[in-house]
C-alpha cells in the first residue's frame, strides 16, 4: 500500500456507551474479541485508512478502541451521546474536532459500526477507491440487493406496493431489484458532507452485496447469540 496516497482518508466508529436495548453492548464479544475492535480490524485491513478514529463517550469503549489500534483522542460531549443523538452529529462533530487537532483537512471520510459485524473489509477498500478515482461521487457505500416485495401503508390505512413492477411475480433470475442501504458496513463519503453534517451525498456509487447474514445489527442479546452462531461459518 502507498500510505502517503490515503494520508487523507479518515475512519470514524462510532460507539457510544449509553445502550439502553443492550448494555455495553460495544465492549461484549463476538468470536471471542469485542465488538468495538472488529471494525477497527477492517478498516486496518483495508489498506486505505490513513487515520482511524472512535467516537465515544465511554472511557471503557475508549480503552479498548485504542488497544485494537483506533485513536481515540476526545470524548464525545453528552448532548450528541443521548438516545435521540444522530450518527451525522458524531461524524460531523469527529472530524472538525480532529481536523482541529492535527490541522489537516481530510478529502475521504469512512463510515462504520460496531454493530454491523458481518462485512467483508475489501468493500471498503473498493469505496475509497471509487472515490479516490472518479471526483463526480461524492459517496459510495455497500447495499443489500434483494427481489422481494416492500409495501407501504397509505394515510387511509390501505396498503400499497412501492413500486409498480412488484405486481408482477416473476422469476428472481429475471426481476427487477431494490437496494437496501447498508452504510454501517461499509460507507466512504466526501468529507465536506460530513462537515455539513451528511453522512453521504446525492451523487453515489452502491457496492451490490447479496450477503444475507449482513441482516444482523447488534442490538439485543438475541442479536449477540445469532452473530455468534453464524460468526462460525463467516469469513472475512
Amino acid at each position: 500500500m502507498n500510505k502517503k496516497k490515503y494520508n487523507d482518508v479518515i475512519c470514524v466508529i462510532p460507539a457510544r456507551g449509553g445502550s439502553k436495548g443492550l448494555r455495553n453492548k460495544n465492549i461484549l464479544k463476538i468470536a471471542g474479541e469485542p465488538l468495538i475492535a472488529r471494525p477497527i480490524a477492517h478498516a486496518k485491513k483495508s489498506g486505505v485508512i490513513g487515520t482511524i478514529i472512535v467516537s465515544t463517550d465511554d472511557k471503557k469503549i475508549a480503552k479498548i478502541a485504542e488497544k485494537s489500534g483506533a485513536i481515540v483522542p476526545f470524548l464525545r460531549p453528552k448532548k450528541i451521546s443521548g438516545d435521540l443523538a444522530t450518527t451525522e452529529e458524531a461524524l460531523k462533530h469527529a472530524i472538525i474536532e480532529y481536523e482541529k487537532i492535527v490541522n489537516q483537512k481530510f478529502n475521504i471520510a469512512v463510515f462504520l459500526t460496531a454493530t454491523d459485524v458481518f462485512r467483508d473489509y475489501k468493500w471498503i477498500t473498493k469505496a475509497v477507491n471509487i472515490l479516490k478515482n472518479k471526483p463526480s461521487v461524492e459517496s459510495v457505500f455497500t447495499g443489500y440487493k434483494t427481489h422481494k416485495n416492500f409495501w407501504e401503508k397509505n394515510s387511509d390505512g390501505s396498503w400499497k406496493r412501492l413500486k409498480n413492477w412488484m405486481n408482477v411475480y416473476k422469476s428472481r433470475q429475471v426481476r427487477k431489484n431494490v437496494v437496501r442501504e447498508d452504510t454501517g458496513l461499509s460507507c466512504a463519503s466526501r468529507a465536506y458532507l460530513w462537515r455539513k453534517g451528511k453522512r453521504i451525498g446525492n451523487k453515489v456509487e452502491i457496492i451490490l452485496h447479496e450477503n444475507d447474514f449482513s441482516f444482523v445489527d447488534i442490538h439485543s442479546k438475541e442479536d449477540l447469540k445469532l452473530a455468534n452462531l453464524i460468526i462460525k461459518n463467516f469469513k472475512t
